[in-house]
């Protein structure tokens, strides 16, 4: 059996990080041999790029350098963590891959898409998830949930992100539910505007174990 690989994804305050966490406990619980991360970070590299990245004083980044950044903490988030754990059968959680690149830097910062179609390549050596779960809420909810997190959790603030306008988010979220469209296999929409999180959490474990009985027959 090949390790399997799963990102999560969606916009700010979907609940996507909560429900990683909680399928992860879950696997474990179930003696399946797990890894979690998320990007930017998962290494020592990644987790310096993403302090830069996410750093609200660097809110004047120019978005072909937000990308670069991005594409660098990929390419050693899958030389030391991802490919190593595929090759010793892991099933591996992941917080973010390259739809959040595609759906943020892409459409939200209007990047030319034979840009990042290029530099996800050379990133990911052409490495996709086999199931990647989409997170999906209105932006209004997505934006509150944030902002009561940030609230709640000592000396932190918004993140660079989490303070651009509406409209930005909006875009992030529209580009997400076109790549579902479009496929479909792959990506499956998970609403969390109104269901609470027993509810998404049982919605979710169904979607992974399903999978991974299918991904562990082919």
């Amino acid at each position: 059996m090949k390790g399997t690989f799963i990102t999560f994804e969606g916009i700010e305050g979907s609940g996507k990080s909560t429900h990683l966490e909680l399928a992860g406990q879950a696997l474990a619980a179930r003696k399946y041999d797990v890894l979690l991360t998320r990007e930017p970070g998962g290494t020592p590299v990644g987790d310096s790029l993403r302090r830069i990245l996410l750093d609200p004083q660097n809110h004047n980044m120019d978005p072909t350098t937000e990308l670069f950044l991005y594409a660098a903490a990929r390419r050693q988030h899958i030389a030391q963590v991802i490919g190593p754990a595929l090759k010793r059968e892991k099933i591996i959680l992941c917080d973010r891959y390259v739809d959040a690149t595609t759906a943020y830097q892409g459409s939200a910062r209007d990047l030319p898409e034979k840009l990042l179609r290029e530099l996800n390549h050379i990133a990911t050596e052409g490495l996709m998830p086999s199931l990647t779960l989409l997170f999906d809420c209105t932006v209004e909810v997505g934006l509150t949930r944030a902002r009561k997190r940030n609230q709640q959790e000592t000396l932190k603030g918004q993140d660079r992100f989490e303070r651009e306008a509406f409209s930005f988010h909006e875009k992030v979220r529209s580009r997400y539910l076109s790549l579902a469209k479009a496929d479909p296999q792959r990506i499956k929409i998970i609403d969390t505007t109104h269901q609470n999180v027993h509810d998404i959490h049982a919605i979710v474990m169904k979607e992974i174990l399903a999978h991974v009985g299918t991904h562990s027959r082919t």
